[in-house]
């Protein structure tokens, strides 16, 4: 029996150590445990694989999606894009949900620091396409937010935030104890 467990575990290692640089043109960032990843996969809703709850489209853009790597049958967390601002992949990857896609990233496995199989990804190519920067992040906040045009960074202009901050302050402690703070310290 522990013959048996120990093949089993032995034959779920290569997958870890499998080494997907080759033919990467991904630009490194130089984070902790990052490496060139190219590798094909399907897009899918990580909630329809893991529980059954599955969602038209992978969720139209509302749900978190992953990566489920071709050559080992992985689930990969692609949780950035390719711009420069740390925002997530799933307006560049949705559109996808279902397909066979490649991606080119920085892949961040690193059981030391409890990261496994996080994804970067920095560019997209659907089967029989071109490939395509993952930076649509931004343009479609723009989309959904008409109304916040201005200067600066989306955050400082981001309805969901704002409401956030007007209710809960900018510590998060409600706005009296905000007011304390600044008077004290500004």
């Amino acid at each position: 029996m522990i013959r048996l467990a120990l093949i089993a575990a032995l034959a779920a290692a290569p997958a870890i150590a499998q080494d997907f640089s080759d033919g990467s043109e991904a630009r490194e960032w130089g984070l902790f445990g990052e490496k060139k990843a190219l590798f094909t996969a399907v897009v899918r809703d990580p909630l329809c694989v893991l529980t059954g709850d599955c969602a038209d489209d992978c969720g139209g853009g509302a749900r978190q999606v992953v990566l489920i790597r071709q050559e080992d049958n992985a689930m990969v967390f692609p949780l950035k894009n390719a711009q420069s601002a740390f925002n997530g992949a799933v307006a560049d990857l949705a559109p996808f949900c279902g397909q066979k896609i490649e991606v080119d990233g920085l892949l961040i496995d690193d059981p030391e620091i409890g990261a496994t199989n996080v994804y970067l990804v920095q560019r997209l190519r659907p089967e029989g396409g071109d490939w395509q920067r993952a930076n649509t992040w931004t343009d479609d906040w723009a989309a959904k937010n008409p109304g916040a045009e201005g200067s600066g960074p989306w955050f400082r202009r981001d309805p969901r935030i704002l409401n956030e901050i007007e209710q809960e302050g900018y510590l998060g402690l409600g706005p009296d104890v905000d007011q304390a703070f600044f008077k004290d310290w500004f």
